[in-house]
Order: structure tokens, then sequence, then C-alpha cells
């Protein structure tokens, strides 16, 4: 009972994460040439390549969460991205007055992203995700049946094993 409540709180937290970078990578995918004008406007070298990779890692890194594929890597990956945005994006010490405080909101909500992706990273995906199901499936069997009639092996030594007296 415990460990399914664990897994259903795990699966709602990988939704919950996901949902704060989901719909807006794919709004940038749609416009990934304005994302990189938003980027080059704020000083950002190679803004086309830089658009490029945010908006892969904003769309594939949350999908990855959601069917939970790949937990470190995508929790690491996903906490630097949450870092970087709010380093890059959210620079309240540049602003004064409510801007500042807006921004240094976000900057905080970013962190805050990040502090959730690495417990993910730690914590793993739990059983109802694609690695639980991965490792519930039934593995193939490599052995092959013994032929009617067949002999076990010797050990060795050649001598039949000991049994003890009941």
């Amino acid at each position: 009972m415990i460990n399914r409540a664990h897994d259903v709180l795990l699966l709602a937290s990988r939704l919950l994460l996901a949902s704060a970078l989901l719909p807006t990578g794919i709004a940038r995918a749609l416009n990934v040439s304005g994302f990189a004008l938003t980027l080059a406007g704020s000083g950002m070298p190679a803004p086309n390549a830089v658009a490029t990779a945010a908006v892969v890692v904003q769309v594939f890194g949350p999908l990855a969460l959601i069917l939970g594929v790949l937990p470190r890597i995508t929790g690491l990956a996903l906490a630097g991205f949450s870092v970087a945005t709010a380093i890059v994006l959210h620079g309240f010490w540049s602003y004064t007055g409510a801007n500042a405080v807006a921004e240094r909101t976000l900057f905080l909500a970013d962190l805050g992203l990040a502090g959730g992706f690495l417990i993910y990273a730690l914590a793993g995906p739990g059983a109802l995700s694609w690695q639980g199901w991965r490792q519930r499936a039934p593995q193939a069997s490599t052995k092959k049946p013994a032929a009617k009639g067949a002999t076990r092996p010797k050990r060795a030594g050649g001598r039949a094993p000991v049994r003890a007296a009941a």
C-alpha cells in the first residue's frame, strides 16, 4: 500500500515538474527564430544555436521526465537548464523597483525547479514509469531445457554431493 502511494506521488511529481517546462518548450519550438531574436537582444552569443538547444531540452526533457526515461541524466540536465535559465534570463540584479521583484521571483522559481529536478535524479521515477515497467518485464530465459533422460554434469572432483543426515 505504501509502495503504491509512493509510486503515485512520484508520478504526480514528474507530471507537475514537466508541466513547468513543456508548454513553454512547445511554444518556443513553434517559434524558434523569435526566441533566438529575444536571446540576441539580451546579448547572448550564438543565439540560434542556444535557442535550438534550449528548445530540444525544454521539449524532450519533460517528455523523458514524464515517461521516467534515464532519470539521472534527465534530472541533471533539466536542473542545469533551470539554473542557466535563471541566470541568463532572470538577472534581477540588473533591474530596480517592481521589475526587480518580478525577475527575482522568476529567478527563485527556476532555482526551485532545479531542486525538484535534482530530487528526481536522486529518487528515480518509481514503478509507474518506463524504467519501472522494464524492471518488471519478464526476462527471456537463456537456459535451454534439459533433454529427456540427460544427466546432470559432475562437479569438479568427480564426486556426487554428500547429503547431510536428517
